[in-house]
């Protein structure tokens, strides 16, 4: 079962897992799939080719650019405190941009920007701007490199993500 609130607009190609609840006036482009148990709040907007994974809870007004993924049991957190006589002007979505990777069990908090080509770690909180291109892990997240300095584990590639430079695979 996927529950979608009324007045949001899903591209072609959308995939989803059971038990995901996508609230009203998101914006999810071509080739999105959302993984079971994810709960996506009111007013993102997801671009083409992006993966959200099981168990992720999005707060509202998020943007996730294209070929952006999103790992399980990652959390988006929009509010910096509880309610104040300025709390408007404090709220703020994370921006996730194009070709950004988010870790299993990251928390990313509010007005974060996750850079182009940028890798957060998995199990990392993320408190602040993470720069284009560049790996980060912990709690908070420090940069510990670039991604072009990562290396493939298991050999399979010279370089992880070499592939995104060359050709795009499809889903």
């Amino acid at each position: 079962l996927t529950v979608i609130y009324a007045g949001s607009f899903i591209g072609d190609d959308f995939q989803t897992g059971t038990h995901v609840y996508i609230r009203e006036n998101n914006r999810i482009w071509n080739n999105v799939i959302i993984g079971s148990g994810a709960k996506l709040e009111q007013g993102h907007k997801i671009g083409n080719n992006v993966t959200i994974h099981t168990a992720s809870i999005l707060g509202e007004y998020s943007v996730i650019e294209d070929n952006a993924w999103i790992g399980p049991n990652v959390i988006f957190y929009n509010d910096p405190h509880p309610p104040c006589p300025k709390y408007r002007e404090c709220v703020g979505a994370p921006v996730i941009k194009k070709n950004a990777k988010i870790g299993a069990r990251s928390s990313i908090f509010p007005g974060v920007t996750i850079g182009q080509n940028a890798v957060v770690g998995a199990n990392s909180l993320v408190t602040k701007d993470v720069p284009a291109d560049s790996v980060v892990i912990g709690s908070p997240a420090k940069v510990v490199k670039k991604v072009d300095e990562l290396e493939c584990f298991k050999g399979f590639f010279k370089k992880p993500y070499e592939w995104e430079k060359s050709t795009k695979i499809k889903k």
